[in-house]
């Protein structure tokens, strides 16, 4: 019997819906040589320009209607002419927290063909998986505003940590951790400043460790992991970090492996009560939107993601194996040094996912 796997399209805004396409054809092509399996996708129009008509990213039910399907593929939110916290808390970050996927996950590592801007690093020297925690800390939304436009105006951004919180993420890294070939994960924080919340991370990692054996663990501080992904990124496999700690580490990450355009995540409800969504991080990069040049590499990689947690892992693997063989043939788009449009780079994926063994 076929499996059908229900998916959310949400290209939204900018580039979104260009990497979005792409990468329904790459997964398509994907299903029909697996033959296993098929995905049932349905196509949602929210976004900035959904904004325009309606006053909202996205209707009030949206949650309703994205309940009941297996994943959300998700492109990109966004626009010049709008307030990036009313599109971004209008719908992506709606979908995060009304699902409370609390786990974003952001693999990076260089793959063949890519250069880094490490001089000496290459395929190997960077393998990385960063988790984010993706519900609380400093991207809760607590907060506020007093005395707007006058000279004591007050903005007030409180970051929220709950044990119950840190700990369910906690105990998610060193579970990824322990799945990985070197069993190592780093947690970052910055309790040498913030003596509360992050104090309360240090001690919950410590106490989570013992149960994880397997896995040996360090603790840095969040400057100090800036300077140790450039000098030492061998050293490093799993990192654990706050929401805006690996927000910000996670696009270094990015730069570190090549470009933003490669770079892809998952916001995950790991306890599969509703449907966790995958995203390429690049944004909507409206300076490209409609030049044909857009990366989909992230929003392969993505797509790669979403088949993995959808229990499909043998399509998974073959999606990144075609991702790495067109790469290294050097099909790369201009932000890589390439000359390769977006459609190129699709075409020779699908046609390697085609012949794939």
């Amino acid at each position: 019997m076929i499996r059908v796997h229900r998916i959310a399209s949400i290209p939204a805004d900018g580039i979104g819906p260009e990497v979005i396409a792409a990468g329904l054809e790459v997964l398509e092509a994907v299903a029909a040589r697996d033959g296993g399996f098929r995905l049932e996708v349905t196509p949602f129009d929210w976004g900035s320009a959904y904004y325009r008509k309606h006053g909202r990213m996205m209707p009030a039910d949206g949650l309703a209607k994205l309940e009941g399907l297996d994943a959300i593929y998700f492109g990109a939110v966004g626009a010049p002419d709008l307030p990036d916290d009313i599109t971004l808390w209008g719908l992506r970050l709606a979908i995060c927290q009304g699902f409370d996927q609390f786990a974003n996950i952001r693999p990076t590592r260089i793959l063949p063909g890519i250069e880094s801007p490490l001089r000496h690093a290459g395929p190997g020297d960077l393998d990385w998986l960063i988790v984010r925690e993706n519900s609380e800390g400093e991207y809760a939304g607590v907060g506020g505003r007093a005395h707007r436009g006058l000279p004591e105006e007050v903005g007030m951004e409180v970051a929220v940590f709950t044990r119950a919180g840190v700990e369910r993420i906690m105990r998610f890294a060193f579970e990824q951790a322990a799945r990985r070939e070197r069993r190592h994960l780093t947690v970052v924080t910055k309790s040498n400043a913030q003596r509360h919340g992050m104090v309360m991370w240090d001690e919950i990692a410590v106490s989570t460790a013992t149960e994880f054996p397997q896995v040996t663990w360090d603790k840095e501080l969040v400057d100090a992991m800036t300077m140790r992904m450039v000098k030492r990124p061998a050293s490093i496999d799993t990192v654990v970090a706050t929401n805006l700690h690996a927000d910000i580490l996670s696009d270094l990450a990015a730069a570190l492996a090549g470009s933003l355009g490669i770079a892809p995540t998952g916001n995950v409800d790991p306890t599969r009560r509703r449907p966790s969504m995958f995203e390429p991080i690049h944004g909507s990069a409206f300076d490209i939107t409609g030049k044909g040049i857009a990366n989909p590499v992230a929003s392969f990689w993505t797509a790669s993601l979403m088949l993995g947690h959808l229990g499909e892992d043998a399509a998974a693997a073959r999606l990144m194996a075609a991702v790495e063989r067109v790469c290294a043939d050097g099909v790369l788009t201009p932000d890589l040094g390439g000359k390769a449009t977006t459609a190129e780079v699709t075409r020779a994926v699908v046609e390697a996912v085609r012949g794939a063994n």
